[in-house]
């Protein structure tokens, strides 16, 4: 059988490439209004997620959400799975949130309060600390492996690892109680998911904040993917002033620049090396840009040394930069229509969802009838068993009085006084008999009631069914 040749055909290696090769970002360090905003939201975020952990409140821990009792700590609040509703309302209020001040001003989420910026800005000033400005990171990444380079790395990765672990642990602090946790992580005699949990958690912010950074942004997050969606060209965007800057280029401050047919840009390039996602805005927006405002601070330092106006690059609109809009007409067309419906959507939410809270029973019940036959005494009352599973959601031990009503005559044969632990739930069987003749043969309609001793405002009604046989 004769052979069929192979010929190679040529391939463009351009095609070949799945994916462009990451090169490494070195972020130029820079002081601004924004940066001062962004380090604000680090300090804010950072202390309310490592101390709420640590705060006590009636003798347990502030915010806990302890997930093998089912119940959720929040301050003076206690959750039970019962109260899913209001997990549903919390994501319903953080989506409209998301919808309402990207409509207002882009990605304000991500470029001052995502965990992964907060992390990233963190890793990168301890980076800046151990390693050195930018021009000295560069350096040192370039230089061959020495004992000095050696020291440094190690001693960077070193800090990256314990404030991972810091975090880990605080993490899992969230669901199990801290203090508890902490004298068993320096007995090392955590249990196997609290191990996961902490050590996962824990590379991921070692590796998301360490290595992957920009990546994160650009293609694990899927907001950068469809937040373009939710913008328009009112929409308070990151912009670079393309009529005022172009054409760009270096220049003798010294000299009129508009006389040698220059815009204001001077091509320092400071606004690309400030970007935490190494973009170009003056190539416009993209979609990797998180709004963090690097790029605005870094070019107000050189227009300030070279004796220009700021905002080259500034917040502003598409509408505002096209017709060249005053600060106050600009604003009135930010606040327009869509975002005032967005926010009197998302504060009637908050409003009723505040209020459904302060008027929340602190006691639920449930009630099932026994699955037995009604029992008939010797002088021919009918008796119905019934199992009734009371939670009482307050920290105070409570007295509860069960009656029945909806038949005449009906009473609780058994105890009628229950008292109940602090947020604990508590089932026990409740026998109810009726009278020979107060009802018909077949299913009645009866309701339990259920109320505090010392308190008349806390009350439960349950409906159940009583059965009388043939």
């Amino acid at each position: 059988m004769k052979k069929i040749p192979i010929i190679p055909v040529p391939v463009d290696e351009a095609e070949l490439a799945l994916f462009e090769e990451r090169k490494k970002i070195y972020m130029r360090s820079q002081k601004g209004w924004f940066q001062s905003w962004r380090w604000v939201l680090v300090f804010f975020t950072q202390i309310l997620f490592y101390g709420s952990a640590w705060l006590s409140w009636n003798d347990r821990q502030a915010v806990l959400f302890d997930l093998v009792n089912r119940k959720f700590y929040i301050f003076g609040l206690v959750l039970w799975p019962q109260d899913f509703i209001y997990l549903a309302v919390l994501l319903v209020i953080s989506a409209l949130s998301l919808f309402l001040f990207t409509a207002i001003a882009g990605r304000l989420f991500c470029g001052y309060a995502c965990p992964q910026t907060v992390y990233t800005e963190i890793f990168m000033w301890v980076e800046a600390k151990i390693e050195g400005d930018r021009n000295a990171r560069m350096k040192l990444d370039q230089a061959p492996m020495s004992a000095h380079k050696f020291r440094r790395k190690f001693t960077k990765h070193l800090a990256w690892l314990a404030i991972a672990l810091w975090t880990g642990f605080t993490f899992v602090g969230y669901f199990s109680p801290i203090q508890t946790l902490a004298s068993e992580v320096f007995s090392f005699s955590l249990g196997p998911w609290e191990t996961f949990w902490f050590l996962f958690y824990a590379f991921a912010t070692y590796g998301n904040a360490g290595f992957m950074r920009e990546q994160v942004c650009k293609y694990m997050c899927p907001y950068a993917r469809f937040q373009s969606a939710m913008f328009d060209k009112d929409t308070l965007i990151v912009t670079y002033d393309t009529e005022r800057g172009e054409p760009r280029g270096a220049r003798n401050k010294k000299i009129d620049f508009k006389a040698e047919g220059l815009g204001s840009c001077v091509d320092c390039g400071i606004c690309v090396q400030v970007c935490p996602t190494g973009i170009d805005i003056r190539q416009g927006l993209q979609y990797e840009c998180i709004a963090c405002g690097a790029c605005i601070d870094g070019c107000d330092q050189v227009m300030d040394k070279m004796g220009y106006e700021r905002g080259l690059i500034r917040y502003t609109t598409e509408h505002a930069l096209a017709e060249k809009m005053t600060k106050e007409a600009m604003w009135k067309r930010v606040f327009r229509l869509r975002t005032l419906i967005y926010g009197a959507i998302l504060g009637l939410i908050i409003l009723v969802a505040a209020v459904s809270l302060a008027y929340r029973v602190p006691l639920k019940v449930d009630v099932i009838r026994d699955r037995a036959m009604p029992k008939i005494t010797e002088v021919g009352a009918t008796e119905n068993v019934y199992r009734l599973q009371i939670m009482n959601t307050q920290e105070v031990a409570r007295n509860f009085h069960i009656s029945v009503k909806g038949v005449p005559g009906a009473i609780i044969v058994n105890e009628a006084q229950v008292s109940i632990k602090a947020a604990t739930s508590m089932a026990f069987p409740v026998r109810v008999r009726i009278p020979a003749g107060a009802a018909p043969v077949g299913s009645s309609r009866i309701r339990f009631v259920i109320s505090d001793s010392e308190n008349a405002d806390v009350s439960v009604t349950e409906k159940a069914v009583f059965l009388v046989p043939k």
